[in-house]
C-alpha cells in the first residue's frame, strides 16, 4: 500500500503513515461490525439450543439488535461511584477495549495481508494478550465494591494460570514451524497433515496442544464454563458490576474482541490460517481470507455451543485443570516433540555414520587444516553432511 501512495507522487514518509492509518482502520471498522454481529450470533446459537427465537424484533432477523443495544448504552448516563478512583475507573474499560484491538496488528489474513509482518509475531501476541488482564484488575479495584473486587483477584490468578500453559502449549508449534513470523506458520502447514491436509491439528503430536490450546482460549477470554470472573450467582456482575453506558459497552467490545482473537488463533496455529484445509490446487482459487473466515465461524460456533450447554467450574476445579493438568501435559508434550524432531528432522543417520571434527594447524602455512576424527559417536556430524576438508599446500 505505500509503494502506491508513493507512486501518486507522496513523500515517502507521510506515504508509510497514510498507508499504516489505512491498514489500521482496514482492521479495526470490520473488526467492529464484526463484534456487533457476533454478539447477535451468539444469542441466536444460545436460543436454538434452549429452542428459543433470540432476538427476530429488531430488523429483518433481528439483525439489528446489537446497534439497537449500541445506542441504548450511548444514550444513558455514565455514573461514577462516590467511593471510586475516578481516573482508574475510566481508563480501565478504555485498556480493555485497546488491548483487545492490538494483537490484530500481526494476524495474517492472507499471505502477505498483515499489517505488520515481524519475526517475533507470536511473542507480540503474548505480550499483548498478558496486557488484557489490567483493565479487569484496574475496573475492579477502583469500583472500591466488594464483588468487583473479588471478580479482580479471580481474573487476575485466571489468567496468568493459563497464559502460563498457553506458552508451553505454542513452544510445541513453533519447534514444527521452525519460525515465531504468524505468516511462516501459517505456510508451515501447508501439506503437513498426511501430505494432503494443510493443518498442524492432524498431527497426532500437535493434535492434543490443539485442544489443549481450544480449551486455554475458552478461560482465557474468562468464556463458559471459565466465567468466574462475572459469575452473576456469585458476584453480581462481576467486575463490571458498578459500570453502565459506554464504558460498560467497551468491556463487552473488548471481551468480544478477544473472543475473534483467539477464535483466529485456534485457525492460524493449528488448523490452517488462511490456506484451504486441503492441499489440492482447485481450492487456492477462493480468497484465503475467506478459508480463514469460515474456519473462525466454526470455533465461534464451538464458543457458543460450550457456553450454552457446560455448567460453570468450580474455582477450585478452574485452578486444578490449569496448574495440574495442562501444565505438567505440556511441558512432557515440549520434550516428546523435541525429541522427535531431533530424531526426524535433525539426527537423520546413525551413530556408526557420525564423525568427529577437528581442525588442525599446519605447521609450514599456519593456516588450519580440518580432518575426520577416527572417533564415532552420538554427538558427531553426520558424514554426508561434511564439506570436503580442506587441503593445505
Amino acid at each position: 500500500m505505500t509503494e502506491t501512495f508513493i507512486s501518486w507522487g507522496m513523500d515517502p514518509n507521510w506515504a508509510w503513515g497514510v498507508a499504516t492509518i489505512c491498514g489500521i482502520l482496514l482492521i479495526a471498522l470490520p473488526l467492529m461490525l464484526a463484534v456487533a454481529m457476533i454478539i447477535y450470533a451468539d444469542r441466536k446459537i444460545w436460543a436454538a439450543i434452549a429452542l428459543r427465537r433470540g432476538p427476530n424484533v429488531v430488523g429483518p432477523f433481528g439483525l439489528l439488535q446489537s446497534f439497537a443495544d449500541g445506542l441504548k448504552v450511548f444514550l444513558q448516563e455514565t455514573i461514577i461511584p462516590t467511593g471510586a478512583n475516578r481516573g482508574l475507573f475510566l481508563i480501565a474499560p478504555i485498556i480493555t477495549f485497546t488491548v483487545a484491538l492490538l494483537a490484530w496488528a500481526v494476524i495474517p489474513f492472507n499471505s502477505g495481508a498483515v499489517l505488520a509482518d515481524i519475526n517475533v509475531g507470536l511473542l507480540y501476541i503474548l505480550a499483548i494478550s498478558s496486557l488484557g488482564v489490567y483493565g479487569v484488575i484496574l475496573s475492579g479495584w477502583a469500583s472500591n465494591s466488594k464483588y468487583p473486587f473479588f471478580s479482580a483477584m479471580r481474573a487476575s490468578a485466571q489468567m496468568i494460570s493459563y497464559e502460563v500453559s498457553i506458552g508451553f502449549i505454542l513452544i510445541g508449534v513453533v519447534l514444527f514451524a521452525d519460525s515465531f513470523n504468524m505468516n511462516e506458520i501459517v505456510k508451515a502447514q501447508q501439506g503437513h497433515g498426511l501430505g494432503i491436509v494443510n493443518a498442524f491439528g492432524f498431527n497426532l503430536l500437535l493434535f492434543p496442544l490443539a485442544v489443549m490450546f481450544l480449551i486455554s482460549s475458552l478461560a482465557e477470554t474468562a468464556r463458559a464454563p471459565f466465567d468466574l470472573t462475572e459469575a452473576e450467582s456469585e458476584l453480581v456482575a462481576g467486575y463490571q458490576t458498578e459500570y453502565s453506558s459506554m464504558s460498560f459497552a467497551l468491556f463487552w467490545l473488548g471481551e468480544y474482541a478477544n473472543v475473534l482473537l483467539m477464535c483466529t488463533l485456534n485457525a492460524v496455529l493449528f488448523w490452517g490460517g488462511w490456506l484451504p484445509p486441503i492441499d489440492w490446487a482447485p481450492l487456492y482459487v477462493v480468497p484465503g481470507i475467506i478459508w480463514l473466515f469460515i474456519k473462525i465461524l466454526i470455533f465461534f460456533f464451538i464458543f457458543s455451543w460450550v457456553k450454552a450447554t457446560v455448567p460453570r467450574y468450580r474455582y477450585d476445579q478452574l485452578m486444578r485443570l490449569g496448574w495440574k493438568i495442562f501444565l505438567p501435559i505440556s511441558l512432557l508434550w515440549i520434550f516428546l516433540i523435541s525429541g522427535y524432531l531431533m530424531l526426524t528432522r535433525y539426527g537423520d543417520c546413525p551413530t556408526s555414520e557420525k564423525v568427529h571434527i577437528a581442525q588442525i594447524s599446519n605447521e609450514k602455512t599456519g593456516e588450519l587444516v580440518r580432518f575426520d576424527s577416527p572417533r564415532n559417536g552420538w554427538e558427531g556430524v553426520c558424514r554426508e553432511k561434511i564439506e570436503p576438508p580442506k587441503v593445505s599446500s
